[in-house]
This record gives structure tokens, C-alpha cells and sequence, in this order.
């Protein structure tokens, strides 16, 4: 049995199911949220390193403000969004996926035979009816507002059926666990946190390794500044000073025009981005706002045509789903570093 406990019950929990708990926790805290010198990437106040056994079962999280306990590693599993499903599938448990639904973007072809035959539960946030159609034990979301009312149904409501659901913590929304930078630490801390939870701590530990070394290779460009439009058409919708956008610019070098903006994502009026003046303009390509609508946007707007970017064509073109926090977050740092020295800038 799985099941996932709201915060408000936190308190119930008896001192006999804490001792069952058999891990150790260090809390990495460090002020300054960049890439140290040497590549190793710098630890949030909200990360924390679990150093566990294949065996450790029960496994409790607090996973945004939300306790999660699992007697056994998830069997059936539904993810909601690119970034869950693919996580899952870098640490090969494509066979406990039952169904995946509101994918981004087609997976990377290094996982494409891998997913193939996992079921399209949606192409969108799917119904509760139709995820417990599947018979899960564990919900896996992208977002909080998956696991919601609004969304796929309740956390609350999840739990009332013993099934378990856990929600990227780069999302968490709520007051001291939300990311304040988001790092790589946080990223990395959830693969690990999923090997914990999985059983499979020796495949998580093995990808963080290689994703450290991955990222210590990269060579950040100088002095270039950037803008990062996700999506929004008449208002455009932009990367801000503390979300994923952020660490992957501040990890390729890139200088953020809105890096002072105290938030995930934050909306910008063409005016104000003319002001900026940015060196290169990130265009985020999604289904529903794409790489090439953005440039047609940019066209149309005479505005626009004085900026440094425009006048040069300055543009980097990144896929939707390697944008948010998840496993393609180094590979999307390397595309960035390439794309801006094959523009001829960052040296």
C-alpha cells in the first residue's frame, strides 16, 4: 500500500513510523546560487541529500508540504507532463509507466524505443476518471496544479484512494519549498530523491554523476546578455530571476536582462524589452507558441526592428519541454553555449 499524507496531518505521524525511516538527511545550503569556479554546481537552502539502501522501505518525503510515504516501490505508474516521464525513463522505468499524459514535447531520441509502447492517457492534463481508469499507485505530476482540482483531482483525493502523488519539487509553489534560485543541486536532489523512492538509488546516483560531469565541460560564453521569451504573444511571458531559465543562462553564461526580477517567470512589455536591448533573444519553441509564431511576432512589431538581436537575428531556439527543470537541463545549457558561439559572440 502507498499512500500520501496532506500536510495538515503531518502532526498524526507516530514516532514508531518515524523510526522506520532509516536515511540520513544533509542539508547543503550555500548564499551564492551560481556555478562555482571548478563547474560543480552550487547547493540551494532547499536541497537535501539522501544517502540510502536498495532496501530502505517504508520511504517517507516531504515533497511540497505534502508527506509521501511508499511501503514499495511504485508498480503502476502515471505521469503528468514531459519532464516526470522523462526522468523516469533516463533511470530505465519505462516499465512501471501505465500511462503518460500532457507531453510537451515527442521524447528525446535516445528514449524513443523506450517509450513506445507506453499508453497516451491525454494530450492535455488528463481526468481523474480516466487516471484511475489505469489503476495507479503513484501519480507522478510536472506542476502542482496537475494534482489538482482543477487539474487530474486532489492530492487529498489521491490519497483517500491509497494512491501516492508526488510533484516535481522544482514546482513546489508553496512558502519554504519553493526553489529561491532554483540550482542544479535542486535538480540533481530530485533524481535522487526518485532513485530513493523507485529502489533504484544506484541508477540515480550514476545519472547525477554523469550530469555533473556533463556540465563541468561546458565552457560558459562572456559577456552576452539575453532575453528569454517563453511564450505570450501580445504581452510576452519571459524567464525571470529564479527559475529554470535563470539557472540554465546563469550556467551558459548568459547575463539575464531580467535576472532582478524576484520570480519563475515574469510578463514584459515590448517596451521594456526594447529598452533592454539584449545581445541574443532565448525563443522558447512550444506547440501552442512556436519558435516560428515568435518570429513572425517579432516581424510584425516595428518596434522591435531597432533592437540589437532583431537587426542581427540573433535567436535561440530551445524546445519546450528541455526549458523546465528536469534531466535535458545540461543538454539544454550546451545548446545555449553553442548556439550563441555560432552567432559569433561569448568568445
Amino acid at each position: 500500500m502507498m499512500v500520501t499524507m496532506p500536510k495538515n496531518q503531518r502532526a498524526t505521524a507516530t514516532a514508531a513510523s518515524l523510526a522506520l525511516l532509516a536515511f540520513s538527511l544533509t542539508a547543503c545550503i550555500d548564499d551564492d546560487p551560481n556555478i562555482t569556479p571548478d563547474g560543480a554546481p552550487a547547493a540551494s537552502a532547499a536541497t537535501v541529500t539522501i544517502t540510502a539502501t536498495a532496501d530502505n522501505f517504508p520511504v517517507t518525503v516531504d515533497n511540497c508540504g505534502t508527506q509521501v510515504t511508499l511501503n514499495q516501490p511504485p508498480e503502476r505508474v502515471v505521469t503528468i507532463k514531459s519532464t516526470p516521464t522523462e526522468l523516469l525513463l533516463a533511470l530505465g522505468l519505462e516499465d512501471k509507466i501505465v500511462g503518460w499524459a500532457f507531453q510537451d514535447d515527442p521524447v528525446p531520441e535516445q528514449w524513443t524505443q523506450a517509450a513506445a509502447a507506453i499508453p497516451v492517457l491525454s494530450e492535455g492534463v488528463p481526468s481523474q476518471e480516466a487516471v484511475l481508469a489505469l489503476n495507479p499507485d503513484f501519480v507522478y505530476a510536472g506542476w502542482e496544479s496537475n494534482v489538482s482540482d482543477q487539474g487530474a483531482g486532489s492530492r487529498d483525493s489521491y490519497a483517500a484512494l491509497g494512491i501516492a502523488t508526488y510533484v516535481s519539487p522544482s514546482a513546489c509553489k508553496e512558502p519554504g519549498y519553493q526553489p529561491d534560485p532554483l540550482t542544479f543541486a535542486d535538480v540533481w536532489g530530485e533524481i535522487e530523491e526518485l532513485g530513493r523512492l523507485f529502489g533504484v538509488e544506484a541508477a540515480a546516483t550514476s545519472l547525477v554523476e554523469e550530469q555533473r560531469t556533463e556540465l563541468a565541460a561546458i565552457a560558459p560564453v562572456q559577456n552576452v546578455t539575453a532575453f528569454w521569451w517563453s511564450s505570450g504573444e501580445d504581452t510576452p511571458y519571459a524567464g525571470a530571476g529564479i527559475g529554470a531559465p535563470q539557472m540554465i543562462m546563469d550556467a551558459a553564461g548568459l547575463t539575464n536582462v531580467l535576472a532582478d526580477v524576484h520570480d519563475t517567470w515574469a510578463s514584459v512589455g515590448w517596451e521594456e524589452l526594447v529598452a533592454t536591448d539584449p545581445d541574443v533573444i532565448v525563443l522558447v519553441d512550444a506547440s501552442w507558441n512556436s519558435y516560428d509564431k515568435k518570429l513572425a511576432d517579432i516581424a510584425a512589431h516595428p518596434a522591435l526592428q531597432a533592437m540589437t538581436a532583431v537587426k542581427e537575428q540573433r535567436f535561440i531556439r530551445l524546445p519546450f519541454a528541455a526549458t523546465e527543470a528536469g534531466v535535458r537541463n545540461v543538454d539544454t545549457v550546451k545548446a545555449v553555449v553553442d548556439q550563441t558561439r555560432a552567432m559569433g559572440l561569448g568568445g
